[in-house]
């Protein structure tokens, strides 16, 4: 099986694409999930160094990353 260049350039350009397109969903979602909360959890996280928030923030990271990777899945 031969590959073709073009074919590959192609496909590299179609993972940055949405790869790019995944992280910035994601970092939409978190900025949603950020101002829905009470308290600023970047607030909490950074600055008061709750631990809590963190374990609670990357729950939610984790699953909007599965929900975005099954999406551009298809």
């Amino acid at each position: 099986m031969v590959l073709n260049m073009e074919q590959l350039f192609f496909n590299l350009l179609l993972a940055a694409i949405f790869s790019i397109f995944g992280f910035v969903l994601l970092f939409v979602g978190y900025k949603v999930f950020d101002a829905l909360t009470p308290a600023h959890v970047d607030h909490k996280i950074f600055e008061q160094g709750n631990v809590a928030a963190a374990i609670v923030a990357s729950a939610f990271i984790l699953g909007i990353s599965i929900i975005v990777a099954a999406s551009i899945a298809g």
